[in-house]
């Protein structure tokens, strides 16, 4: 049982120093079916670009470039 009083807005305090993202990203995390979509995504190893973007668009998920790094 969680020991934490959900009704107490003390108890959410932290939750003010979370980014937007964080914060998406720990609900996203914990729901079952976003769970169960990423699951077999993986599982495919390769996934085709319209499986990726049915995945991006159902989850509403952004992907921004990452900069090279040059060696």
């Amino acid at each position: 049982m969680l020991k934490i009083n959900w009704r107490a807005p003390a108890a959410y305090r932290h939750t003010r120093k979370i980014p937007a993202a964080g914060f998406a990203w720990e609900y996203l995390r914990r729901n079952d079916d976003y769970r169960e979509d990423f699951r077999l995504l993986v599982r495919a190893k390769r996934p085709d670009a319209t499986e990726l973007e049915a995945f991006v668009r159902r989850w509403g998920l952004r992907f921004p470039a990452r900069s090279r790094r040059r060696a």
